[in-house]
């Protein structure tokens, strides 16, 4: 690929800008969002969240330390397009196995770097996310008429169910680490490898399950706990995985879920879901913990949010109890965790795993294995109480 190739990125505003193709050339077409992390990548490129997201990245540097074979979230990039100020003539870091320059044409992702970010940025945050498309090489002669028909003929993101696009086709199982204090069945809806790691280094044996699994198939592993993964799409076009968590807490399993997986409880509890003008994604979002006043640095990939009443105990309108809003976003007031006070259920709306990101939210993975633990030992009291 020749770095002088054309290359235009479109927003369906009718907005464009003109730069070098990146990547493969030929056209994508998706929603338009920005990332706001000066690290991480590879991480933000391989998580299955960002499927049918062209993602612009506001760093004006990428590249640097080129990609390798231990960082990635998933087996492949799943960005439906990749956005770059300035991507790096040179790779220079000693884990690198080679270029991300290169990967993105290996696995056909199509990109363009050249432009202004930050002026796409600010058009994004003052309009919202869009649909876009990429075009490069013959695709950016293109009419300019017909380039703004193709992005304004692609799906929106709201009503868009993309779980089975990410989420595995066959059931898998981890083994934990060090001493084993039970299993968790966790639903696969775009999940990312470090979550998976952080689970068996609490002591999970950790059973993946694809998105189609059903109540009786999920209940037949006898799970301790079950787990809803991050992922991308539209929570609202995702009833079957409501309904199918509405069992799993009328069954009294702990449950903890993450991004989209907070999502879905909302919705199980019975809140309702909207989208966000152009959502949090990055590593640097300033998230409070009512309970205790900390304030999280925390890595975040959502366009979607839960409605809920941030102030005071609510009961949960599906009939499962009480509910707190457990972590509000500082910037917006948005809801970022939810904790259910009569089930053991909690979720919260970022990535604790981090990858790529700040720890400072790694401990609700100790929080998820405390609530089994205290679960196992309420059962086994109450099981002496009735038995005698």
């Amino acid at each position: 690929m020749a770095k002088s190739d054309p290359a235009v990125l479109v927003l369906e505003d009718g907005s464009r800008y003109r730069g070098r193709a990146y990547g493969a050339l030929g056209r994508t077409l998706g929603e338009a969002v920005f990332a706001t992390g000066m690290t991480g990548y590879q991480e933000t490129i391989t998580d299955p969240s960002y499927a049918g997201q062209i993602v612009l990245m506001t760093a004006p540097h990428i590249g640097n330390t080129g990609v390798n074979d231990e960082d990635p979230e998933s087996a492949r990039i799943w960005v439906a397009g990749f956005v770059v100020r300035e991507p790096s003539r040179v790779v220079s870091n000693y884990r690198a196995t080679g270029s991300l320059d290169d990967q993105l044409v290996e696995q056909g992702i199509v990109g363009i770097s050249g432009i202004d970010t930050r002026a796409v940025t600010r058009r994004l945050r003052d309009a919202g996310a869009m649909r876009a498309g990429v075009f490069s090489g013959p695709d950016a002669a293109l009419p300019d008429s017909e380039q703004l028909l193709l992005v304004r003929g692609s799906a929106e993101m709201t009503g868009q169910n993309l779980s089975a696009a990410v989420s595995t086709s066959t059931a898998y199982t981890i083994p934990a680490e060090g001493d084993r204090i039970g299993s968790v069945a966790v639903l696969d809806l775009g999940v990312k490898t470090s979550t998976l790691n952080y689970l068996a280094a609490r002591g999970f044996e950790v059973t993946v399950l694809p998105q189609t699994v059903t109540i009786d198939e999920l209940l037949a592993l006898e799970p301790s706990a079950v787990f809803y993964s991050n992922g991308p799409g539209d929570p609202g076009a995702s009833d079957t995985h409501v309904a199918l968590l509405q069992a799993v807490l009328r069954e009294g399993l702990p449950f903890f879920g993450i991004c989209f997986g907070n999502q879905l409880l909302g919705r199980a509890l019975g809140f309702g879901t909207y989208k966000l003008p152009f959502g949090h994604r990055g590593i640097n979002q300033p998230v409070v913990d009512k309970a205790t006043g900390r304030v999280e640095i925390t890595s975040h990939n959502h366009g979607f949010a839960v409605d809920a009443p941030i102030e005071g105990i609510t009961d949960s309108p599906a009939g499962f109890g009480r509910v707190e809003v457990s972590h509000v976003n500082l910037n917006d007031n948005v809801v970022e965790g939810l904790n259910a006070l009569d089930i053991p259920a909690f979720s919260v709306q970022y990535h604790p795993e981090a990858a790529a990101g700040p720890h400072d939210a790694n401990y609700l993975f100790d929080r998820f294995r405390d609530l089994v633990i205290e679960n196992r030992a309420t059962i086994a009291h109450n099981s002496e109480k009735d038995a005698k």
